[in-house]
């Protein structure tokens, strides 16, 4: 079975104070861009747009079925949102984007991605696998969907406080409106940033 490596670079912009971590990307025939939660019918820049600006599909282009790559990059960069995700390498057990038919190979070196960030201080996993492969990762629990837990990460300054943050998936399998998993976003940022959202 062909094991595929990510296809991206991490994305962590200087300053970035919180790092998103999926589990990998989908095929590149579900991709409407080349960067993080490409597929159309994934939610994340849909919650994104109307957390921070009132409008669903503020990211989108729906003519082409496509997210906006150049205004998301800018986005995440003028937010400090950091992206990349817990598998360097997976084996696809299905023909699909499922997490349940992921194995993953190579797992991320986390505390590594989170060494080149040192403003951050908040860890967010949007999926069961991924928020197996954290907590696998640093020793820890789980927590609860929408929910987060303390951890400290030793690095060179001494331990370094961070928190834990496990969100809703954006995937359209996910049996929860996108209301409802905005909601759940709406909460994390909020506290992570300190500041006004949109809604």
């Amino acid at each position: 079975m062909d094991i595929e490596t990510h296809p991206f670079e991490p994305f962590l912009p200087e300053g970035a104070r919180i790092l998103f971590l999926g589990s990998f990307p989908p095929q590149p025939h579900r991709w409407s861009m080349p960067f993080y939660y490409p597929n159309w019918i994934n939610d994340f820049w849909r919650i994104m747009g109307l957390l921070h600006f009132g409008d669903k599909d503020h990211f989108c282009i729906p003519a082409e079925k496509r997210f906006d790559e150049a205004a998301i990059r800018a986005f995440c960069t003028e937010r400090g949102l950091a992206f990349y995700d817990t598998a360097c390498a997976v084996r696809r057990l299905k023909d699909n984007a499922s997490d349940a038919f992921l194995q993953v190979v190579t797992p991320t070196d986390i505390p590594a991605l989170l060494a080149r960030i040192p403003r951050c201080h908040a860890l967010v996993t949007t999926g069961e696998k991924a928020s197996s492969v954290v907590a696998d990762t640093f020793g820890c629990g789980v927590p609860p969907v929408g929910g987060c837990i303390d951890l400290n990460l030793p690095d060179a300054g001494g331990n370094r406080p961070l928190r834990f943050w496990r969100m809703p998936s954006t995937s359209r399998a996910y049996p929860l409106p996108l209301s409802k998993k905005a909601e759940a976003y709406q909460q994390l940022l909020r506290i992570e940033y300190s500041d006004s959202l949109a809604i």
